[in-house]
């Protein structure tokens, strides 16, 4: 029955994400970036609602009074496809952090594209940190939250929450926004890169903002209040 609901999901998500790709290309010249996203942000609940009548995987979210109305730094730990969709719902316009090889996918990169991304080279690590903070930087001036996942790679759920690099710190020092710190176990449901997906229901939680001098410390406070919660709810 998991394979049969899993098969039927993956044929209406790949179906329905060419149409709705295909509709954020044409619009693209017409739109702004945030109408745009606002289209796109649309679409990606209607995915996570097929998701739940498909495999009966649902989810709940708390703290949603912590997200602010101005611009900020979404930070999250990483497990899988369904965060990368769904944080994006949370603030428009914002911008994440993705891999130039990315685009190169057929519809789904070029609406990524888009969505005016942060596009990065990963074989080149430093280059990549100083790019995600000079761009960043530019976009939050210009009213964009950034999306970061400061683990830098796809983790599986049971070995919980691995090390940050500091670009979230950095970004929210120099350019005077908070951190806003988010905990989920998305991975348990629908693990990465796995096609069978497990009912039951995923728990998102959003911290109180974050805000200091020390871009290190202010990492490692993100760090710590989403390990911590993520003990909670694994």
């Amino acid at each position: 029955m998991k394979f049969i609901r899993s098969a039927s999901f993956n044929a209406a998500f790949y179906l329905t994400l060419i149409l709705f790709t295909s509709t954020i290309i044409l619009l693209y010249p017409f739109l702004s970036t945030k109408n745009l996203q606002l289209y796109a942000s649309k679409c990606i609940i209607f995915e996570l609602y097929l998701l739940k009548f498909f495999c009966k995987v649902s989810w709940k979210v708390e703290g949603i009074e912590n997200l602010p109305k101005t611009p900020c730094i979404l930070v999250s730990n990483h497990q899988g496809q369904w965060e990368s969709l769904f944080l994006q719902t949370l603030l428009v316009p914002s911008s994440s952090i993705v891999k130039k090889e990315i685009l190169f996918i057929p519809f789904f990169g070029w609406a990524v594209y888009c969505m005016s991304p942060i596009l990065l080279d990963r074989s080149n690590k430093l280059s990549s940190l100083k790019k995600v903070i000079k761009v960043g930087g530019e976009k939050i001036k210009s009213g964009f939250s950034i999306i970061l996942f400061p683990e830098g790679t796809r983790v599986k759920p049971e070995d919980g929450i691995q090390f940050f690099s500091s670009s979230c710190g950095v970004l929210s020092v120099k350019n005077n926004v908070p951190i806003i710190p988010i905990c989920h176990n998305s991975g348990i449901f629908w693990r990465n890169k796995e096609f069978i997906k497990q009912s039951g229901e995923i728990t998102v939680r959003i911290g109180k903002p974050m805000k200091g001098a020390d871009a290190k410390k202010l990492s490692n406070q993100a760090y710590e209040w989403i390990s911590d919660n993520y003990k909670e709810i694994y």
